[in-house]
């Protein structure tokens, strides 16, 4: 994934960076592959501060997401890191 990026890879950096646990960055996957329909996605955690989730790796799409999507994915973000404590328990 980000170690070996290839065509159709995208990075989506938010805003702010996201206090998420394991489960909360699995929804969060879950989510971004969904609603972009990529293959692959993975988190992207703050160095120096793994607590922090700052973005995402999306691989196998052919552009990149609009600006309404990409607002749609960090809001669910945001809303994890509020709402749950981090958790992602709860969503499907």
């Amino acid at each position: 994934m980000r170690a070996r990026p290839v065509s159709g890879c995208r990075d989506l950096a938010f805003g702010a960076g996201y206090a998420v646990d394991d489960s909360g960055e699995v929804a969060l996957e879950d989510y971004a592959r969904e609603v972009t329909r990529a293959r692959d996605v993975e988190a992207v955690r703050r160095e120096g501060d793994p607590g922090l989730v700052t973005g995402l790796h999306l691989c196998g799409l052919d552009a990149e997401p609009a600006p309404p999507l990409r607002a749609d994915i960090e809001d669910f973000a945001r809303d994890l890191a509020a709402r749950s404590g981090g958790a992602g328990l709860g969503w499907s």
